[in-house]
């Protein structure tokens, strides 16, 4: 059977395999420590819960119009209007099945042949793909652990083109756990003043969560100029532990959430009618669930951090949000393993899998080969023993180097 060229030319998801991977280890009965699955392993706030329970009850198991309830696009606006300071109404929102739907309905609604999208890196493994799905060309603009991954204006402005319609960015970011200073997002600003024609796509899935002393910045609050410039992406999959209920949010200019809505009426119609009652439970209910889980991932973050600079070898700029590490190994590359040489951070990963029981993701998912990516969002005791694990199997690669 023939497959299409589109579907052939996307690479799939590192993470999703890594998960998938080590789920199939479980299932036999090896003890396996996942760091690669991007969601909380708490579980989802009882009032949320008791939401959507309440909504089953009343009947709301219908269609709801393409673009969400009223109620919860009201909601999406206002909470996106208290974190960056606009002025977004309901009819500015679309409600999709995760962020990850809303950003594919985005690149498909805004996209033609041939336009580029500017994505700095490393960058979250499905954004290029998207573009590329769309059409368009994903642009890399590569920042460095020595930079604290921030954007640079003169590589910024550099990478704009004719074709550019937009910038992507993520803060926190995943993998790198960085959150762009009000300087990197100053940068943006002068870049768009200076090229009219292209837009912001700001990625705000885990911006609660950011620890220690930084400070999340908004462009638009930044530069309230900008702000019919700017495209939001947000939902409550990260920050209410809820990524399999799928509720994410696109909010911009109402032309482009008018054409976001044809497309999703063509395609999968209104997300789930009980999962956005409990997502309009979870951003208009009592909030206190989410600084606790916040405050745990800090814990986790800072010990997690501790644990992986003790490897020889490995070196880690700090993460400031989300829940991940992305720590350099490229010194334990081009080393002799038992049967082979490690010469990739995707073989160095199957390596710690199949040696130390640990599921790890590769840095090359995310554009930056030499690195790996752990997720914090785990037990304590995991994490204690996953990175021991880690580095008894690093270890035995020191001794063949």
């Amino acid at each position: 059977m023939k497959i299409s060229d589109r579907v052939l030319r996307i690479q799939p998801s590192l993470t999703l395999a890594v998960s998938a991977k080590a789920a199939k280890l479980r299932a036999q009965g090896i003890d396996v420590i996942a760091f690669g699955v991007g969601e909380p392993d708490f579980d989802t706030p009882q009032y949320i819960k008791d939401a959507a329970v309440s909504a089953m009850a009343k009947g709301v198991s219908k269609y709801t119009a393409v673009s969400g309830t009223a109620e919860l696009r009201s909601a999406a606006a206002k909470e996106i209007n208290a974190a960056h300071g606009t002025s977004l109404a309901a009819e500015n929102v679309i409600v999709s099945v995760g962020a990850k739907h809303s950003l594919y309905n985005l690149f498909q609604a805004m996209l033609d042949d041939g336009d580029e999208v500017i994505v700095p890196s490393p960058c979250w493994v499905s954004y290029p793909e998207m573009v590329q799905i769309a059409g368009g060309k994903a642009v890399i603009l590569e920042t460095s652990a020595a930079s604290g991954y921030q954007l640079d204006h003169a590589a910024l402005a550099a990478a704009v083109t004719p074709r550019t319609r937009a910038i992507c960015i993520n803060s926190p970011c995943n993998p790198t756990g960085a959150v762009y200073t009000a300087e990197s997002m100053q940068a943006i600003g002068k870049v768009l003043d200076a090229h009219p024609h292209v837009m912001l796509i700001t990625d705000d899935i885990y911006r609660r969560l950011v620890y220690g002393d930084t400070q999340w910045q908004s462009l638009a609050k930044l530069r309230p100029d900008l702000a019919d410039r700017i495209i939001f992406i947000d939902g409550v999959s990260k920050s209410y532990a809820m990524t399999g209920w799928r509720i994410g949010f696109c909010a911009g200019p109402k032309a482009l959430v008018q054409a976001m809505d044809t497309l999703q009426g063509q395609s999968t119609t209104n997300p789930s009618a009980i999962a956005q009652a409990a997502a309009l439970a979870a951003i208009t209910g009592p909030q206190a669930a989410v600084e606790e889980m916040r405050v745990e991932f800090d814990r986790r973050r800072q010990r997690m951090v501790t644990l992986l600079r003790a490897i020889p070898g490995i070196t880690l700029a700090e993460p400031e949000g989300a829940f991940y590490c992305f720590p350099d190994v490229s010194h334990y590359l081009n080393i002799q393993g038992a049967t082979n040489i490690i010469t990739t951070d995707v073989q160095l990963a199957e390596w710690i899998l199949e040696v130390g029981r640990v599921a790890v993701v590769p840095g090359s998912g995310f554009l930056a080969p030499g690195f790996l990516r752990l997720s914090y969002a785990t037990s304590m005791d995991n994490i204690e023993k996953g990175v021991e694990r880690m580095a008894e199997a690093l270890a035995t690669l020191r001794q063949n180097h």
